[in-house]
């Protein structure tokens, strides 16, 4: 019943479909693992996504062997980038689930190029915490680990 499932997950994902090479993309970079596309609405000037060929909804069902190749991939991409479009730095950005932005449900990571002068991402407000608040919270967070 899940690998069914599963293999229905994939024949409808169009991150799948455009990995796989079905569906067109400007495609910059790809090998046996990845392909890597233009995004189609860019943050900027060549902004790329890195496509795990396989199916993964998010960084928590990745592969561990694929997770271990995206960071490499992503800094080559991006010094790519700085070498021959002229950018200044870039960003990275993976984000997991519809509350983080996820708005393809398959691993996907962004390259995004920043240029001088243009805008940078910060996607939220400083806040403030205690002592006491950082204690509680990390306490959360290693019970799961």
């Amino acid at each position: 019943m899940w690998k069914r499932f599963r293999l229905e997950i994939e024949m409808s994902c169009i991150f799948c479909k455009i990995a796989a090479g079905e569906i067109p993309s400007a495609t910059v970079y790809e090998d046996e693992t990845f392909r890597v596309i233009l995004d189609l609405n860019p943050a900027s000037e060549g902004h790329a996504l890195i496509l795990p060929k396989s199916h993964a909804a998010d960084v928590t069902e990745l592969n561990e062997e694929i997770a271990a190749k995206v960071l490499p991939l992503a800094t080559r991409v991006g010094q790519s980038m700085k070498a021959n479009l002229g950018c200044a730095g870039f960003n990275l950005v993976q984000n997991n689930g519809e509350a983080a932005g996820q708005t393809v449900r398959h691993f996907h990571m962004h390259v995004i190029p920043r240029y001088e002068g243009g805008p940078v991402i910060a996607a939220w407000e400083p806040g403030t915490s205690t002592p006491e608040g950082l204690a509680e919270t990390a306490a959360k967070i290693q019970a799961g680990l």
